[in-house]
């Protein structure tokens, strides 16, 4: 499966975007720099939604593959992101609104006969990719410090995956000895949130500075989204 015209000319947005952002660190001078050189007119100021973290939305219309979009835009941003640090984990955090759009996206993303996968084993290399669930990274599904590093490793969760106000919801903050590998020295837990044990699943993905893809993003700015979003500490 290649990328159509359109959603090449995507793709290629995004790396001149992130070539800008490499050379203006400012998240709105990046953003004004970029349209201002397409010869763009009218552009609204920069949306920084979650604070220091770069952000693109792609639109496209219904069944556009924005799905696909979104996998072949992960190697240009991690392609980007490791010229600052080598060493650094490829996690993605894909965050959808339903329990359907989940396992729609987890047997996409990890069958080895469809589209997205053969892309993903493509651009990251055979044997270099895993999918998770939530309830994956929770148990012993071979997610660890090193897998974490040697791979891309991508969960997908529902925006309820963060919502403390149920029991599954609150099992993302809780001590984890199943994640015991990725604990640091304390002096080096700044990524740890108030009140949470290092070795919870959202410390743990603090601690790996997340690319977040968020499916219909557009429903994703409430406050508590956005908090969520926050918490996440992407990259």
């Amino acid at each position: 499966m290649e990328l159509k015209d359109y959603q090449q000319r995507v793709i290629q947005n995004i790396e001149q975007y992130l070539e800008t952002l490499e050379r203006i660190p400012d998240l709105a001078k990046a953003f004004k720099d970029y349209w201002d050189n397409k010869g763009a007119i009218g552009m609204d100021a920069y949306k920084n939604t979650v604070q220091g973290v770069p952000h693109v939305c792609t639109k496209v219309p219904t069944a556009g593959g924005k799905t696909f979009i979104a996998v072949n835009a992960l190697a240009p941003i991690f392609s980007s992101l490791t010229k600052y640090n080598p060493k650094r984990g490829k996690l993605v955090v894909w965050l959808v609104p339903s329990t359907t759009i989940l396992d729609q996206t987890v047997k996409a993303l990890s069958s080895p006969e469809h589209p997205y996968r053969k892309r993903l084993d493509q651009l990251f290399g055979n044997n270099r990719v895993a999918v998770y669930e939530k309830k994956d990274l929770l148990m012993d599904a071979g997610f660890s410090r090193d897998s974490a590093t040697e791979q891309l490793s991508i969960v997908v969760m529902s925006f309820d995956s963060f919502r403390t106000r149920n029991k599954d919801g609150r099992k993302i903050y809780q001590e984890n000895s199943y994640l015991a590998s990725f604990i640091t020295n304390r002096d080096e837990q700044d990524y740890v949130l108030p009140d949470t044990d290092s070795s919870a699943l959202i410390n743990v993905i603090r601690q790996l500075r997340p690319v977040v893809v968020v499916d219909e993003s557009h429903n994703a700015e409430s406050e508590l989204s956005v908090d969520m979003l926050q918490n996440l500490n992407a990259d």
